[in-house]
């Protein structure tokens, strides 16, 4: 009912994800909550209400304390995701894997 507020409170305040490709080698990423897997060929960020994976070679994080993120290096593949469906993929596996077992 109330999503149309939300909507405008998250573009007032800043909130949605914003991002920036320069060819294939730099992202520019606004409103990064959280990095939450890195390492040379993925990374696992937070930000909104969105998962963004990030697949490549020689990647590299930088300005984390800006608000936002640049990642550099050969950028390869990037995955959205949204917050609420990973978590029901998540519950889906476990629950097949329990139900796995108890056979």
């Amino acid at each position: 009912m109330f999503e149309w507020l939300a909507e405008l409170t998250r573009e007032t305040l800043y909130l949605n994800t914003s991002i920036h490709i320069s060819g294939n080698n730099e992202l520019i990423i606004d409103n990064c909550q959280r990095i939450e897997e890195y390492n040379e060929v993925f990374m696992r960020l937070l930000s909104g209400g969105l998962y963004i994976n990030i697949r490549g070679s020689d990647l590299r994080a930088y300005d984390f304390r800006t608000g936002g993120l640049v990642i550099r290096g050969c950028i390869e593949n990037i995955e959205f995701t949204e917050r609420s469906r990973r978590h029901e993929n998540e519950e889906k596996h476990e629950d097949k894997r329990q139900r796995e077992t108890t056979e």
